[in-house]
């Protein structure tokens, strides 16, 4: 997949099948849409052309922008929309000017005259330009002038992708991983950085990562503990671990802390990324009356992560 950052140094597109949208999670949901687009361009020996947005919409439209939490970040959504075989993503920049220009415009100036469509295919509810009032009836309005064909993305695939991305955010903020993963069609999955901490894993027989998370709109799952797979940087293969999110009760944490056990591994991973798969959540965050208590669960937790891993 080749991935094109700057809209004005577009290559000619081999008649161009495109769609738009974030797909945020790339889950089961748009999946539908992306065979949808394959399936068209493979009858009419085109390219499939996925035109997307950073940094999201409603961070530039909305005022309402502390509360965006995403599934993905730009670059697993990225990485995800390659493993699926499409063969251009667009990431068009989403700035004020481009939000306010005309629809006319957007749809001559921009869609029409940066990828010189065949076939767009969009979703009936699909709002551009300025105050929204670019529209599905408008692009059927100009598809004769503009020489593009147009097909509508179903209401209830649309419907059942909003519903999909709403449970997914809500299954991973309130643990329920096994609901997320079935709507994404994959193991959700974060990286984070591996900074210092206090040590005190190492101190309890189970050294743990401490991820400070690299992107802050990327959402977390909810505290507790969690049996995941983790993938060190440059490793090709995933080990196996087990991961607590929380304040860390028993040792009275003050702040928020995401911290991995990875399983029969020592090596020192400072400063590099650790990508994890979030397997199962397994227990509450509990505080404990003293250290040996805690370690007593840890033993069993690591228990309970390898029957599941």
């Amino acid at each position: 997949m080749q991935v094109h950052y700057d809209i004005e140094q577009l290559p000619v597109f081999r008649n161009a099948i495109i769609t738009i949208g974030t797909f945020d999670g790339v889950h089961m949901g748009h999946r539908q849409i992306i065979d949808k687009l394959k399936t068209e361009a493979k009858s009419q020996n085109g390219e499939t052309v996925i035109i997307t947005f950073h940094p999201h919409p409603r961070k530039v439209v909305s005022s309402a922008i502390l509360g965006i939490r995403l599934i993905n970040t730009l670059t697993e959504r990225i990485d995800l929309l390659a493993q699926l075989g499409i063969d251009h993503l667009v990431v068009v920049p989403f700035t004020d000017a481009f939000a306010n220009q005309a629809a006319e415009d957007y749809i001559k100036d921009f869609l029409v005259d940066k990828f010189h469509p065949h076939t767009i295919i969009i979703g009936y509810d699909h709002r551009f330009g300025r105050d929204r009032l670019g529209d599905y009836r408008l692009l059927e309005k100009k598809a004769v002038e503009y020489n593009y064909h147009l097909k509508e993305i179903p209401k209830h695939i649309l419907e059942n992708i909003s519903i999909s991305s709403t449970n997914i955010r809500q299954a991973i903020l309130h643990n329920d991983i096994a609901t997320a993963d079935k709507l994404l069609g994959y193991d959700f999955f974060f990286s984070g950085k591996v900074i210092h901490g206090d040590k005190l894993g190492r101190k309890l027989g189970y050294p743990t990562a401490n991820l400070k998370i690299n992107d802050e709109e990327k959402i977390i799952p909810g505290n507790g503990i969690y049996a995941v797979y983790a993938q060190p940087e440059g490793y090709s293969e995933k080990l196996k671990g087990m991961m607590s999110i929380g304040f860390r009760p028993t040792v009275d944490g003050k702040k928020r802390v995401v911290e991995v056990n990875i399983f029969d591994f020592d090596k020192e991973i400072y400063d590099q990324t650790l990508k994890v798969f979030v397997k199962k959540y397994l227990r509450e965050e509990v505080k404990f009356n003293g250290l040996d208590e805690l370690v007593k669960q840890i033993d069993q937790d690591k228990v309970n992560s390898l029957k599941v891993l």
